[in-house]
């Protein structure tokens, strides 16, 4: 096997033994140990003829490698009870283990990836939607909306499940007015908190921006017939 790649390829002992197993097309669980620690101390040898400097962890895994070697050339009756367990289980082991958290880093660093291509809006505050002239058509104000928001958000918290999924799903406001209109059509008027039938944030933040873009244009109604009532929405 010609040895074309260095040591700085790799991430320690493990991560090359693996390489060379791969590349050998070995069943990891069956490792062909005489071949593999050959091949090892040929790549060892290969960095010391390029005047590459070898970690001592790579030496130190070399020296295991020969000892399992010369462990499994030992006949078998001049073993012990404790010594008849496959010298190799404890690589072998090492090896699924490595190649777990290999994976696991490889699948992370996919969706690290996939997550820098999604481009968020910086927060803002929501009364840049309203112009400085324009007013609710309601005794309620826009202070008032967001404790009441606010007060919601809390309550839907505490019920929250302790296992929850989180799903990728478009909200828009304009969705959220045409969705308020349908639901007012047939309604006439509702709670303010009934109309976020939905725990995430996208959605959240469209319904409460349709809720004051409809009372700004005069589409809906908001009212609170007592302090510390519930408020509510009514279409026009």
């Amino acid at each position: 096997m010609e040895l074309k790649f260095v040591i700085d390829d790799f991430e320690g002992p493990l991560d090359l033994l693996l390489h060379l197993i791969k590349e050998a097309k070995m069943d990891i669980m069956d490792i062909e140990i005489e071949k593999i620690t050959q091949q090892y101390l040929d790549f060892l040898d290969l960095q010391k003829k390029m005047d590459l400097e070898i970690a001592s962890s790579y030496l130190v895994m070399a020296s295991e490698l020969i000892e399992i070697k010369s462990k499994l050339l030992l006949p078998r009756e001049t073993l012990d009870e404790e010594e008849e367990i496959d010298p190799r289980e404890d690589l072998i082991n090492r090896l699924l283990e490595y190649q777990a958290y290999k994976d696991i880093t490889k699948e992370l660093q996919e969706k690290e990836a996939l997550r820098r291509e999604i481009y968020t809006k910086a927060r803002e505050n929501i009364t840049n939607y309203l112009d400085e002239d324009a007013k609710l058509d309601t005794d309620v104000t826009l202070d008032d909306l967001m404790e009441a928001l606010k007060r919601y958000l809390v309550r839907k918290e505490e019920k929250k499940p302790l296992h929850t999924s989180v799903t990728t799903k478009e909200v828009s406001v304009s969705g959220r007015r045409d969705s308020i209109k349908k639901i007012l059509k047939s309604r006439k008027r509702v709670k303010f908190t009934e109309l976020f039938e939905d725990f995430s944030r996208e959605y959240i933040v469209a319904t409460f921006l349709a809720i004051l873009e409809m009372a700004k244009e005069k589409e809906i109604k908001i009212v609170q017939e007592n302090t510390f009532d519930e408020i509510l929405v009514e279409g026009r």
